[in-house]
């Protein structure tokens, strides 16, 4: 982390418009992903359960975002995931990944419709083939929030996601998430992973594409 200047206000003015080009080790996570032999272990009454899944993945570059001088590049994306013995939805999840060049901090933000967010972070360099963010409950920078069924019930302690970016453009991520369901002493790992094939190529972010656009009709 950088120190906090004295100008907590000004943006910088050499942004570059291309978030593509800026986005550290997260390029590898651009564009459009598909696997169908994705693993969950979760926790059921009679003892863990194990599924397999399949995922679809959606990641779009953003335009470059400023808190006074403070500057990421990033991905929105969304998650769905099924299985193959049901057509109900089972996960849905959106949020961003950013990269802030000027510190090699990596954040990921989480948000799931069953009441839960949280945002986690990391450290990389550019050309890190593998990146990892994590995020602990109580935290009030990089923490956890959940209803207070999830808290009472299922109070998840901390969140771990780990990718590797393959040599053959795919990436293989494992999630874990420490659980502690109500009744039981010891906590739970809730742990998730797949490796992704890009099914789309990225797209520019906005911004970079209207600039395309003029560039091609002069």
């Amino acid at each position: 982390m950088l120190p906090i200047p004295a100008d907590i206000f000004t943006e910088p003015d050499d942004v570059s418009p291309d978030s593509l080009a800026n986005l550290g080790p997260l390029r590898h996570l651009a564009g459009v992903w598909q696997a169908d032999k994705g693993v969950d272990v979760n926790p059921k009454a009679d003892g863990p359960e194990r599924r397999v899944f399949r995922e679809h993945i959606r990641m779009d570059p953003i335009d470059p975002q400023a808190n006074g001088p403070q500057l990421f590049y990033g991905l929105r994306y969304h998650i769905h995931i099924n299985t193959p013995e049901e057509d109900i939805t089972f996960h849905d999840q959106v949020g961003y990944w950013l990269w802030e060049p000027a510190t090699g901090l990596i954040l990921q933000t989480v948000a799931i419709p069953r009441g839960q967010v949280l945002l986690a972070s990391g450290q990389a360099k550019p050309d890190d083939m593998k990146i990892s963010v994590t995020a602990k409950r109580g935290d009030t920078r990089y923490g956890i929030c959940s209803t207070e069924f999830l808290d009472e019930a299922f109070r998840t302690e901390s969140y771990r996601c780990g990718i590797t970016f393959n040599t053959d453009g795919s990436w293989t991520y494992l999630i874990e998430t420490e659980l502690m369901v109500k009744g039981r002493d010891q906590p739970f790992n809730h742990h998730d992973s797949n490796t992704l094939q890009r099914v789309g190529a990225p797209a520019l972010n906005p911004l970079a594409a209207i600039l395309k656009d003029r560039e091609e009709k002069k």
